[in-house]
């Protein structure tokens, strides 16, 4: 079983940078798909980046060119990038695991407790 905890949120204002990280402990993850998540208060949790034990990234249309995702998997770690960031933004940024992948967080079995971003207007 891996356990996942997300860190690195904060405040900041529009137009700023973050970088979260989900580091993972229990059994290595390296086979498994990362992806991040977000939710927002009233809102469905949101499908951001993924990226596969190959390597090949995955983004939601409307963030792509201001999210990254990388992983470093000697660390079990998974980062996700961000800039220019917008009020819209503001939600709590979950990563998970899956074996299988793709945008649906269904798919998606063992997630952390999340990060909570709030970017300031």
């Amino acid at each position: 079983q891996v356990q996942l905890v997300e860190s690195g949120g904060g405040l900041v204002q529009a137009g700023g940078s973050l970088r979260l990280s989900c580091t993972a402990s229990g059994r290595t993850f390296s086979m498994y798909v990362i992806g991040w998540f977000r939710q927002a208060p009233g809102r469905e949790r949101e499908f951001v980046a993924r990226m596969t034990s190959m390597g090949a990234t995955y983004y939601a249309d409307s963030l792509k060119g201001r999210f990254a995702i990388s992983r470093d998997n000697a660390k079990n770690a998974v980062y996700l990038s961000s800039n220019n960031l917008k009020p819209e933004d503001t939600a709590r940024y979950y990563c998970a695991t899956s074996l299988t992948g793709g945008p649906d967080p269904q798919s998606y079995n063992t997630w952390g407790q999340g990060t909570q971003v709030t970017v300031s207007s």
